[in-house]
């Protein structure tokens, strides 16, 4: 007695079959069924008969030009209509929800404090106001820690500034602020209508810890102008900075986001000698990211977009 051997058939064939089985089991005919699937009927035809051999049995009773489900035709349609009717909608389904459905999820966006103090508010609130069932949440980090949660996936990407970008990661600068030299009003340095970098080496200077982008980057500008300089206080934070300042404990070099019309300082812009500094996204290389965080992104832009076209109009007025 031979043995029967076990049939063995790519996956993929059998939902080919169970469409058109679904196909004609609906309509009743093999032509209508054919044109639904722009296939031909012997096409349909030997989908239906290849199905049959695979599962041993008779699907369909023909009679004439119509032909019905068998017991079992009947049985398989129960079980497979559900299926295939999933299979049709698949893509549309996926497409929606990957590409227009923003109804729910979240953002986990890491963003120093300076950055979620200036910058986050406006990007938050517009975002909010066009996605409002979209939870955000914002990680103040120092940039070292923003690096490991981007790279842990801890978070989708990073707002903020950057100097040295390591290879792993993706910076995409989006603002740009300019830098200024503030320091408290009646400050000799107050009625210069210029202020050269050697005028600043006699006064002691205010800046964040060294571990940080703003003391690296006075450095480095100090050092090619070779001129010595001197910290006396570090401390963290723009708006501590500024407060200093104002208490007249030394001056500082800032960054333009910080500045407002009702600081109680002098502010000298200092884009001479130090670089504008930007600010924009932070990602791993090669980082999936959701649509949410995509749609994040796209507000991001349009809102640099936004003050870019605002800023050239007030330059023009």
């Amino acid at each position: 007695m031979t043995k029967k051997q076990p049939r063995f058939y790519y996956k993929g064939n059998q939902l080919k079959q169970l469409r058109a089985f679904c196909a004609v089991a609906k309509s009743g005919k093999m032509t209508d069924a054919a044109e639904q699937l722009y296939l031909s009927q012997p096409a349909i035809s030997l989908q239906i008969r290849a199905l049959e051999r695979e599962l041993d049995t008779v699907l369909f009773e023909r009679h004439g030009p119509r032909i019905n489900l068998t017991r079992e035709g009947q049985e398989l349609f129960e079980m497979a209509r559900p299926l295939v009717a999933g299979l049709e909608s698949l893509n549309t389904r996926f497409n929606r929800r990957m590409k227009g459905d923003l109804d729910s999820g979240e953002v986990i966006i890491a963003a120093g404090e300076s950055t979620i103090i200036y910058l986050m508010p406006q990007l938050v609130q517009l975002f909010r106001e066009k996605y409002p069932n979209i939870h955000v949440q914002l990680r103040n980090v120092t940039g070292r820690d923003g690096l490991a949660m981007i790279r842990d996936d801890e978070v989708d990407f990073a707002v903020g500034s950057m100097l040295d970008v390591p290879s792993d990661i993706n910076y995409q600068p989006v603002y740009s602020f300019e830098p200024a030299l503030i320091m408290p009003i009646g400050h000799p340095l107050a009625d210069s209508e210029r202020v050269a970098i050697e005028d600043i080496a006699p006064y002691g200077l205010i800046l964040p810890p060294r571990r940080l982008t703003t003391w690296r980057m006075v450095d480095r500008v100090f050092q090619q102008h070779q001129v010595p300089f001197n910290v006396t206080l570090e401390v963290g934070g723009w708006e501590v900075i500024k407060r200093y300042v104002e208490l007249d404990f030394g001056i500082s070099i800032v960054t333009g986001i910080c500045l407002r019309d009702d600081d109680k300082l002098v502010a000298k812009n200092m884009s001479d000698y130090f670089p504008k500094r930007s600010y924009g996204t932070v990602m791993r290389r090669g980082k999936y990211l959701s649509p949410q965080a995509r749609a994040f992104l796209e507000v991001t832009e349009e809102a640099s977009l936004a003050d870019s076209t605002w800023s050239s109009q007030q330059k023009n007025d």
